[in-house]
């Protein structure tokens, strides 16, 4: 792991607390468990933005044109 780095991160106490359990049951080190846990976050994140800019050619719909659209076929 030399290509590691290091840094301080604040957890609630309880959340640390819970990091710690987790790691002991699952026998893997706290770090491990949040660089997944980040990893795991970043790429939804991604795959947001992904779908976002797949998306964005798509002509808009204001809310009211919805609802009347919803009642019109018996969904609200």
């Amino acid at each position: 792991m030399s290509a590691s780095k290091r840094a301080t991160i604040y957890f609630d106490p309880e959340l640390h607390r819970a990091l710690r359990l987790k790691a002991a049951a699952t026998d893997r080190p706290v770090s491990d468990i949040v660089n997944d846990a980040v990893r795991e976050s970043l790429a939804e994140d991604a795959d947001d933005l992904a779908a976002f800019e797949a998306r964005a050619a798509e002509r808009s719909l204001d809310f009211e044109s919805v609802v009347k659209d919803l009642r019109k076929r018996g969904k609200v």
